[in-house]
């Protein structure tokens, strides 16, 4: 097949196949192809953080990947977060601490928070800052996200 590539993943813990273009973005493929819509689209130039997912444990914008780019590789998106109906600790402080209004950036947010926890259990507000620098909350309930951050912060 020429123009396409087969691609072998993991996708929320389930090992998937794929036969993709090779020009076909990872964000896209994410959406329109897994049917995961919890990543969101937004600027589509890797500067909002709508997309963030998480590809071997590093947060990424996903508009800015190819979906070829996902081979052998282990895909987290918003919705593998949670496990046997249990929101993920950073799920659940986004809900106890109101870190949303209209929710859109919410899944990138908690993408790019779950990554710095999984780097640092025990990160400092600056740190916080800079893992949430490529998230931008139109909204401006930055003071609410960092709240619910540093509450999944091990002591």
């Amino acid at each position: 097949m020429a123009g396409k590539i087969t691609i072998y993943f993991t996708v929320n813990g389930e090992k998937e196949t794929r036969t993709v273009n090779h020009g076909l973005g990872l964000l896209k493929f994410i959406r329109e192809e897994l049917k995961l819509t919890g990543t969101k689209e937004g600027c589509e130039a890797g500067e909002c953080g709508a997309c963030m997912v998480l590809l071997d444990g590093e947060a990424v914008n996903s508009c800015v990947v190819l979906a070829a780019e996902l081979d052998g590789k282990d895909l987290v998106t918003i919705e593998g977060l949670a496990k046997n109906g249990e929101l993920d600790r950073v799920q659940q402080a986004f809900i106890d601490h109101s870190a949303f209004q209209c929710g859109y950036c919410t899944p990138g947010m908690i993408i790019s928070a779950r990554a710095l926890l999984n780097r640092n259990p025990s990160p400092g507000d600056k740190e916080i800052s800079e893992a949430l620098s490529g998230n931008l909350c139109r909204c401006g309930a930055y003071v609410e996200i960092r709240q619910a951050v540093r509450a999944c912060v091990k002591k």
